[in-house]
């Protein structure tokens, strides 16, 4: 498997994934109602525009020539960041190929890339129930940093997500 920066070509992979991930992995924390609405056309074109913009990092994991997975990162967009955080946006593996190793090769090479871009820290926001992705991330360095939670309201709920911070030691 190989890690490398998304082309326009991948967008509709990365779409597939990001709402087949989000339909499995999120089946007991986000209504029904709203996975369903999720639309593979809409986030191939949202994927797409993000990718030619270079508004953030956006990587895929491709095995055979196929996208496993991707991870999408840049600067820290919480209130008062400083220049130094990044935040990882977003990191999802197509559930067929979870526990494969994809997302710990994803994370490496943004966490290689975010170093040399000058990054000291990474944040990111995970549901609490999330208990899957809050064991890969605490796998991986990340800790809960004891940051209010973040509620917003997503499909008609109100939600939440806590913040995890990985420091680095260059």
């Amino acid at each position: 498997m190989k890690v490398v920066h998304a082309t326009p070509e991948d967008a509709r992979a990365v779409a597939e994934i990001h709402v087949t991930a989000w339909r499995v992995a999120y089946r007991s924390i986000v209504s029904d109602d709203y996975l369903a609405s999720l639309s593979i056309e809409h986030h191939e074109a949202m994927w797409g525009e993000r990718i030619d913009s270079g508004d953030s990092e956006l990587l895929v994991a491709k095995k055979a020539g196929v996208v496993q997975g991707w991870i999408s990162f840049g600067k820290c967009r919480d209130v008062g960041s400083h220049n130094s955080e990044a935040e990882l946006w977003a990191i999802y593996v197509s559930p067929t190929a979870w526990s494969t190793g994809a997302g710990r090769l994803l994370w490496l090479r943004a966490k290689e890339l975010m170093i040399e871009q000058g990054f000291k820290s990474c944040s990111l926001w995970v549901f609490p129930q999330n208990e899957r992705a809050i064991k890969f991330y605490r796998a991986v360095g990340f800790s809960h940093d004891g940051a209010a939670p973040k509620s917003f309201e997503l499909g008609g709920a109100q939600l939440q997500e806590v913040r995890f911070v990985s420091q680095f030691s260059c």
